[in-house]
């Protein structure tokens, strides 16, 4: 069992197993709330028996089903009501995720009765609080401590999410890449829990789903990238069942490790889908790692490895794509470019890809597989994409300098919902908050604008457990590497970049960018 504390009276997980009972009734767990329909798939354990098992251990078990997508008024209900006289309760679904998002609705529900229309106004918003929004208003703090800053995000969970690649073969377990938002909040800060519904830029104002106005001097527009999974037919049915998996998600990653190391041979898929996606490296680490540890196992060859691109290289920046077509060859991989994951048969074991034909005529290719990782498409957050903040592709609009808007001269973005035409990855988020820290406060002293960014962004491909290929690169494809090459040659994989993303980058995210400390970050200045 994966428990997941929502609050330290609240905390959910997948579905529970007799034994995962017992690890409740211990841990002082009163109520158990059930949000999965019976028979929901082969061999799951029914309500009943979890709640005679939770009855013995003087426990009350409620049951509230309701299918994915499926909640209703009458749900959310009946779950504020077994709340209400709950001194610690533990909810449980297939995943936990509508556990998690039931008691989201009852609190949002709340919220609404109480805040209504009322107004509250801050110097700085940023709404989203992910790597670059709380990384942005720590470094604002540490310039001007005097500002009033307010972050905006539904999430009660703070993730790292690239050691979710590690999660997926074996390295990491996946609770090391999480923490509760709230103790990652910057001191001084406020946290308002809730979804932004849209933008009013002309008066300066953030709607809240709740009905609550938020008004702002300056705005930071920081609200990641929305995982489309529902766009491939067929997909969010089967993931983390049949076979199929991905390391894009955190309860998922650990699922992609039990693949790895439980299967001993078959037909193994690994798909990218096309751009711009987060991390563009992510779906091939996912391979490398896989058949590393099959290679190693003397497993490889019972594998038919298959890598489906929708893109036409492997890499967008040919200096790195040497080094990593010696892995391929290594482990006898095949690649397929032009093919877009469009459909799967979980149950049946079959994946559809779009493609094109010899004569350039749209087919679909039907491919058996024994285990499928998935990247899925990706874009702006709907909130995002229908707001008055956006270009025609759906990103928020901004100069790829100083990341200003265009069009509203008091609002900013970074990270993977900007339109700065640089790679989406966690290192350059890195840059990015310190080049909006610095402009955004000579914004607010009346001075220009200084700080600029200059693209930068880094991929360490994992290419086998213990060396990396650490790509790094500004705007155009430029190879832009931090280290000196009797250091760390980058075009070659190396241990030093292993050690680097395995030992050094997770405290130095902990413990460093999200507190402000900007070690070899510091924002380059125009004269």
């Amino acid at each position: 069992m994966i428990r997941k504390k929502i609050t330290e009276q609240y905390s959910v997980s997948e579905q529970l197993t007799p034994e995962d009972v017992d690890v409740l009734a211990r841990d002082g767990v009163t109520h158990i709330i059930c949000n999965r329909p019976d028979d929901e798939e082969a061999g799951q354990r029914p309500f009943t028996e979890i709640a005679a098992i939770a009855k013995e251990k003087g426990m009350q078990a409620i049951h509230i089903p309701f299918v994915a997508g499926g909640m209703q008024p009458t749900h959310v209900a009946a779950f504020k009501e077994a709340m209400r006289d709950a001194k610690c309760v533990h909810a449980y679904c297939r995943s936990g995720n509508r556990s998690h998002k039931i008691w989201q609705a009852a609190q949002q529900t709340d919220n609404h009765a109480s805040v209504g229309q009322h107004t509250h106004q801050y110097d700085v918003v940023i709404v989203g609080a992910g790597s670059a929004g709380i990384s942005t208003a720590a470094s604002i703090s540490k310039r001007n401590s005097s500002l009033r800053i307010c972050l905006i995000d539904p999430s009660v969970d703070h993730f790292y999410q690239p050691g979710w690649t590690l999660v997926g073969c074996g390295v990491f377990e996946s609770s090391k890449t999480r923490r509760n938002m709230a103790d990652v909040i910057p001191k001084g800060a406020k946290w308002l829990n809730e979804s932004v519904k849209t933008f009013i830029p002309t008066e300066n104002k953030v709607l809240l789903e709740n009905g609550q106005i938020i008004d702002y001097h300056f705005l930071v527009i920081a609200a990641g990238i929305q995982l489309n999974w529902n766009a491939i037919e067929g997909l969010s049915e089967t993931l983390g069942q049949n076979g199929v998996t991905s390391n894009y998600r955190y309860d998922l990653a650990p699922y992609t490790w039990k693949l790895v190391h439980e299967l001993k041979g078959g037909k193994a898929v690994f798909t990218q889908p096309p751009m711009p996606i987060k991390c563009a490296g992510a779906p091939q680490k996912a391979m490398y790692l896989s058949c590393d540890y099959w290679l190693k196992h003397n497993k490889l060859h019972n594998f038919q490895v298959s890598f489906c691109n929708a893109g036409g290289v492997l890499f967008g920046v040919s200096e790195y794509v040497p080094a990593l077509e010696s892995y391929v060859r290594k482990y006898n991989a095949k690649l397929h470019f032009g093919q877009t994951l469009v459909r799967v048969d979980g149950p049946n074991h079959r994946a559809y890809f779009a493609t094109k034909n010899e004569q350039g005529e749209p087919s679909e290719v039907e491919v058996e597989f024994d285990m499928l990782h998935v990247c899925p498409p990706q874009s702006a957050p709907d909130f995002i994409r229908e707001s008055p903040l956006v270009d025609e592709s759906g990103w928020v609009d901004v100069d790829r300098d100083t990341l200003q808007h265009k069009s509203f001269d008091n609002v900013w973005s970074l990270g993977d919902v900007c339109n700065a035409p640089n790679a989406k990855t966690l290192a350059a988020v890195r840059k990015q908050a310190p080049v909006v820290a610095q402009n955004i406060v000579d914004a607010w002293a009346g001075k220009s604008l200084r700080a600029t960014y200059d693209g930068y962004g880094s991929c360490p491909l994992t290419v086998e457990r213990g060396k990396i290929v650490l790509a790094e690169f500004t705007y155009g494809g430029k190879v832009a590497p931090t280290f000196p090459k009797w250091v760390n040659d980058g075009t070659k994989a190396t241990s030093f970049a292993w050690i680097l993303k395995k030992d050094i980058l997770p405290p130095f995210y902990w413990q460093g960018m999200l507190k402000g400390y900007e070690w070899f970050v510091k924002p380059k200045m125009r004269s």
